[in-house]
């Protein structure tokens, strides 16, 4: 069978709520953040991120944090094939806090949890036949039935000739041996864990773990004498990480000293975090072991992946993705507390972002002034009328990516609660409709702290009237709230979408929008996405793109805004730009539905009729942006 996998995880799956606030007690937390958790799906996502093929086989519930754990998994491209949903039980939860960098408050909720069901039936041989390997924790060697499931499993690799390892993971509230209050312990000697982990470690070609997770596996707390007891059953390579110190490999015998296995380079970094560093570690020891690199080589990817977790707050979300470790790699530590190395953490965000749209057809019905201006205009029929312009949307997207909408909540609250799980980009603008010198939305709030009540799957969108010779006092102002909205975004895992329109304001040149966008990104700004005006000119688009992946070679694309154009304007527009890869598509709203406003507003018209004409006003145009993306494509050829 074809090898599709690299590695296939197994076990423990949970959502970890983690405290917001850092330094205190976990009784005096205000708010979390949600995200996936356990060992072994921390480990798939870790290594996905890394570039690797994973797949992770555990229980999820059938209710909402289950459904969480696989989507988000589908998200950093972790294959879900060996999630099995359990009708029973619920998913565990784990609720943990930062008090200082040793401290690590954590409480799990998993009596009768789904993944502590996983059961033999749970193991489909063939699936773990297209693995190169198959990765097993600790914990799930704790009860007979999940036990029963990993050996199982282990069976099948080795019948398949995948290499198999083992992270000990010893957690001791998890075999039953310290209270539900005492999640943070992570050594309590026990005859019973010895002698369960020491039957099974002959099947493992890989074993990981603490000095303290060898002293259980080899039921002693002296270290080396540790590591020779899980020799003398098992011939794996061992991989004792040493906090600080590092981590040390052995290939054969153990030696007289730690200090004399192999080594790798390390990265002294501030702590901030220590929960979740073993995954982050774990996951770069894979990558390096299944690429086969050499024990020097893979350790050295294992600490920068600890050092990573140890800076950031929360587990996954805390690891690199493969182009950040090598950025990582091949420039080195410039500030000992990584999250604040705005270099680095700019990559951090740009190469996790998830989801593919790489091609934009926008709907744009974020108006509010032009509609509210139109006869027989109120903020009731405003917002029905943006759920047609919904309706009309998903018409034309049927659910196929690459399909998207602009709409605003001030007026258009009821088609953006509807706009959820439909698949669709969303935008959403937070500028005072014609506003200049910049103002927001009163939503938004005067310390910007209404954007902690957006789903994360919302773009804050800023449209600003900007221009390269406005007054310092109007550039200084403007810039300043496009500053701080953007960090605001980035502080509440937003994405950020920065439109800017120079010709309401001044004449133009080729030089214009991209001396703006120059100047954005000297001030700090970096914008997942450009909304820029249909300019005319290849010279006008060459600048601008080049400015933007000059700054930022990550960067989502620029949509094309239409301006109320006609519709073959927007024809003549799309050919020059679609030329130009960066742009990926357009955001285009009166061209659309600014006909059927006006009878909408006047009430005479049928709203099914009102729907279709939409529908084939934004149809047309989505078939006229992929005609031009096509002829760019056959012109090429």
């Amino acid at each position: 069978m074809v090898k599709s996998l690299d590695l296939i995880t197994i076990g423990r799956s949970s959502v970890d709520l983690y405290g917001a606030q850092i330094g205190g007690r976990l009784e005096d937390m205000g708010s979390f953040q949600k995200y996936i958790g356990g060992s072994p799906t921390n480990m798939a996502a870790g290594t996905a991120r890394l570039g690797l093929k994973s797949a992770l086989i555990t229980r999820v519930g059938d209710e909402h944090m289950g459904r969480f754990i696989r989507e988000e998994l589908v998200r950093e491209g972790v294959d879900p094939g060996g999630i099995v949903t359990d009708p029973e039980r619920l998913t565990a939860l784990v609720l943990l806090g930062i008090r200082d960098q040793e401290q690590f408050p954590l409480i799990f909720y998993r009596e009768n949890c789904a993944d502590m069901a996983l059961c033999e039936d749970d193991i489909d041989e063939d699936f773990i036949a297209r693995a190169r390997s198959v990765v097993v924790t600790g914990t799930h060697l704790s009860n007979p039935r999940t036990e029963a499931a990993v050996l199982k499993a282990l069976r099948c690799a080795r019948k398949h000739g995948a290499r198999r390892a083992l992270d000990i993971d010893y957690r001791p509230n998890l075999w039953g041996l310290a209270g539900h209050g005492d999640g943070e312990n992570r050594f309590i000697a026990s005859e019973a864990v010895t002698g369960k982990l020491r039957a099974s470690l002959h099947h493992f070609d890989l074993i990981v773990g603490t000095e303290e997770e060898f002293h259980i596996a080899g039921g002693t707390t002296d270290t080396l004498g540790a590591l020779r007891a899980v020799r003398a059953v098992s011939d794996a390579t061992l991989v004792c990480k040493r906090g600080a110190a590092g981590a040390v490999a052995f290939e054969g015998a153990i030696p007289d000293s730690l200090d004399d296995g192999i080594a790798g380079q390390g990265f002294p970094i501030e702590v901030f975090n220590v929960l979740g560093a073993g995954d982050g570690f774990m996951s770069g020891l894979l990558k390096g072991w299944l690429d086969d690199e050499d024990w020097p080589t893979s350790l050295k990817y294992a600490n920068a992946c600890g050092a990573f977790a140890v800076s950031r707050h929360g587990c996954t979300p805390a690891y690199p993705s493969w182009t950040e470790l090598q950025f990582f790699l091949r420039r080195g530590i410039r500030e000992k507390a990584l999250r604040r190395d705005g270099e680095l953490e700019q990559i951090h965000w740009a190469t996790n972002r998830k989801g593919d749209w790489s091609t934009m057809r926008v709907f744009a019905f974020d108006h509010r002034m032009q509609l509210e201006d139109l006869p027989g205009a109120t903020p009731g029929k405003i917002g029905a009328f943006k759920e047609l312009c919904l309706e009309a949307c998903n018409q034309v997207a049927q659910g196929r990516p690459g399909y998207g909408m602009l709409c605003e909540s001030r007026l258009g609250r009821d088609a953006l609660y509807k706009a959820v799980g439909q698949g669709l980009w969303i935008g959403r603008p937070v500028e005072l409709p014609g506003s200049r010198p910049l103002s927001l939305e009163p939503e938004i709030g005067p310390d910007f702290g209404g954007l902690s009540e957006w789903p994360l799957e919302h773009v804050v969108k800023c449209l600003c009237f900007y221009h390269p010779d406005d007054a310092p006092e109007m550039k200084a102002e403007q810039e300043a709230v496009i500053v701080r909205l953007f960090h605001a975004a980035r502080r509440n895992r937003l994405e950020f979408l920065l439109e800017v329109i120079p010709s309401k304001v001044d004449a133009v040149d080729d030089d214009t929008t991209a001396t703006i966008i120059q100047r954005f990104y000297d001030l700090g700004v970096y914008p997942d996405w450009w909304k820029l005006e249909p300019m005319t000119t290849d010279g006008a688009w060459s600048n601008a793109c080049e400015a933007i992946t000059r700054n930022d070679p990550h960067t989502r694309g620029i949509v094309v805004l239409g301006l109320a154009a006609e519709e073959e304007t927007l024809a003549a527009s799309f050919k020059v730009a679609a030329r130009h890869p960066l742009v990926k598509g357009f955001a285009v709203g009166r061209t659309i539905f600014g006909a059927a406003a006006d009878r909408y507003m006047g009430g005479n018209t049928p709203d099914a009729e009102l729907v279709r004409d939409m529908a084939e006003k934004y149809n047309r145009l989505c078939t006229l942006w992929d005609e031009a993306r096509a002829d760019v494509r056959r012109n090429a050829a």
